[in-house]
């Protein structure tokens, strides 16, 4: 008797054969982009300057083109999507471990930025985005106890 893993999603496993299991799980992973593979969560650093924050999104394969950068209410959103070109001619993929698909992360900002000073660039697949610091508005303060 051979043991198989319970996976919900896939259905009964009475009357299949191991073989059409493993067939159905190889055509719906890698013969196209299944469910699991259709969320991309690109990974961000965030730093902090004396003049600036910097935002960096570790998104390679992109072009930029690909990103939306929008402001709204103290928050800026960076999102995209990533998407997987198969060329069914040319290769048959027997593992895709690249993340794939569309993506949205906002960041909230403090108050003391320069909206209209934010800059963008993309660069080795590396998006980057500098938020400069207003020196006019300060949100350190000391507080009195009466």
């Amino acid at each position: 008797m051979t043991l198989i893993k319970y996976n919900p999603s896939l259905p009964s496993t009475e009357n299949k054969s191991f073989s059409s299991l493993l067939d159905r799980f190889f055509n719906e992973s890698f013969n196209g982009i299944g469910k699991e593979m259709q969320h991309f969560a690109p990974q961000v650093d965030i730093a902090e300057s004396k003049k600036a924050f910097e935002i960096s999104v570790a998104a390679p394969g992109m072009k930029k083109s690909d990103f939306n950068i929008d402001m709204s209410d103290g928050a800026i959103t960076i999102s995209g999507e990533r998407k997987f070109e198969e060329k069914k001619d040319e290769k048959n993929y027997h593992s895709v471990e690249t993340q794939y698909g569309s993506f949205s992360r906002t960041f909230h900002l403090p108050d003391n930025i320069k909206e209209d000073k934010i800059e963008a660039s993309y660069q080795d697949g590396i998006l980057n985005i500098v938020i400069p610091k207003d020196e006019q508005k300060e949100l350190k303060r000391t507080i009195q106890i009466k």
